[in-house]
């Protein structure tokens, strides 16, 4: 049985000559072809294809109002986005978001049949699997959640490898903007050769132009030998500038004409050396309200956001704390040759009301301390040592507010710590208290913590 194909485009003849060579050459595909108009979400609907191919060349309104459509109403059948390489970063975003897989136009014949076939071929799996699949066998082992927002950056990745466009990675600290910098260099075609992560903000600034392009020797007193800089040995493979932002304006002008024309001349060399690397940058900041300053250049930004990842930060991923801390808990206990731990429901609730102003990384380096301290089985509250102040306590908390939070805090963590002690049992923890047996009833009960927990 032929397998049916659905193709919408904007009927630009030398951009689907593609398909109209290649397809009606193969006995087992058959096609339809629809235009970007107002019926074709109709027609869409009335079809049953096995693959829809999305042909956004030229760019159109229709193309990105079809891809902004499929935002909110996920199709069942896989989708091919075809994009034209110069095409603007929002409709090559979009596509990454909402396509099962997409190819940049011009290509060859066979590579986009043989992209028809991959995806035909492989049954489509649910997001869970998918994710579990990348997780395992793309280097992303360690970017965990099952939240929606993180499930499209795992599904965005791979697209993203396939492209050897620049890349822009947006998120706060602690997101994980290396980890996924290293997974598109792991994934792309360049991962036999070196990624080299580039601290921005760690670099002088009249030492920015020695670090990434060398110099010759004689360039300076102290060069007495040619020296690579980190374009050179990154060659051949990806260049990830993080905190890209900490760059002065004087340093954006180097890292701008690198881009420009891929070129560099070592400091004290007369020879421009032609680089083949590929550039991913990072910020933790937006970049647009320091345009507006002029602390960073409008032309590299749009040089280095050609395709952009936005991390989402982990109090918007609630569901994913405890999944985190899970992992992050069987991780660090096996690397530290520690028994098993489990995390109570306590410390459980304490992790999931926190705000986590450091994201992943903080809740990493929570879990790792707790594992330190803690002697026994499990993980209890008063194991897991939390910054005092938050990023979401406005300067307009008042003192009643506060304090009444901190006494809350004490009162949970000593109920835990005394039920656990006592093995659940409220009579002895409340007799340790000081407390009528009712009254520390009621107080469990106001925290719900549950006694059970600590038999």
């Amino acid at each position: 049985m032929a397998n049916q194909l659905v193709i919408i485009g904007a009927g630009d003849p030398e951009a689907t000559g593609g398909f109209r060579k290649v397809l009606p050459l193969q006995p087992d595909i058959r096609y339809e072809y629809f235009p970007w108009d107002s019926n074709c979400l109709q027609q869409l609907r009335k079809t049953l294809a096995h693959l829809i191919v999305a042909w956004a060349v030229p760019e159109s309104v229709w193309a990105l109002s079809f891809f902004e459509w499929l935002r909110g109403h996920p199709l069942h059948t896989p989708m091919l986005a075809v994009v034209a390489e110069n095409a603007e970063s929002g409709l090559v975003n979009l596509a990454c978001e909402v396509a099962d897989e997409f190819i940049f136009w011009p290509f060859r014949h066979d590579e986009f049949l043989r992209r028809v076939k991959r995806i035909l071929g492989t049954p489509r799996q649910d997001v869970e699997s998918v994710s579990a699949l990348l997780a395992r066998e793309r280097g992303l082992a360690q970017l965990v959640g099952r939240d929606p927002a993180i499930q499209r950056v795992v599904g965005q990745i791979p697209l993203l490898a396939e492209s050897d466009a620049p890349v822009m990675i947006l998120g706060e600290s602690g997101t994980g903007k290396e980890l996924c910098a290293r997974a598109i260099h792991h994934l792309s075609k360049r991962s036999n050769f070196p990624f080299i992560p580039v601290e921005c903000g760690a670099l002088p600034d009249h030492l920015v132009e020695n670090e990434l392009f060398g110099h010759a020797r004689g360039a300076y007193t102290d060069a007495r030998a040619d020296q690579k800089g980190l374009a050179a040995i990154a060659e051949g493979g990806t260049l990830f500038l993080d905190e890209i932002d900490a760059l002065s304006i004087a340093a954006q002008v180097k890292v701008l004409r690198f881009l420009q024309d891929g070129t560099y001349r070592p400091l004290g060399s007369e020879k421009f050396i032609q680089a083949n690397v590929r550039l991913i940058s990072a910020s933790n900041r937006a970049l647009e309200p320091l345009i507006q300053q002029e602390r960073f250049r409008s032309d590299l930004f749009f040089r280095l956001s050609v395709l952009q990842l936005h991390l989402p930060p982990l109090r918007e991923r609630r569901v994913d704390i405890a999944l985190l801390a899970n992992h992050f808990l069987t991780e660090l206990a096996a690397a530290q040759e520690r028994s098993p731990r489990t995390l109570t429901p306590g410390a459980l609730r304490i992790l999931g009301e926190h705000q986590w102003p450091g994201n992943v990384r903080e809740l990493r380096n929570v879990i790792q301390q707790a594992v330190v301290f803690s002697s026994g089985p499990q993980i209890l509250p008063s194991h897991i040592a939390l910054r005092i102040s938050n990023s979401s306590d406005s300067p307009a908390t008042n003192f009643r507010q506060r304090r009444r939070q901190i006494i809350e805090d004490f009162e949970r963590r000593y109920v835990e710590e005394l039920l656990r002690k006592h093995r659940g049992n409220v009579t002895r923890a409340a007799r340790e208290a000081g407390k009528d047996r009712r009254a520390f009833g009621r107080l469990a009960r106001k925290y719900k913590i549950d006694r059970t927990a600590y038999l």
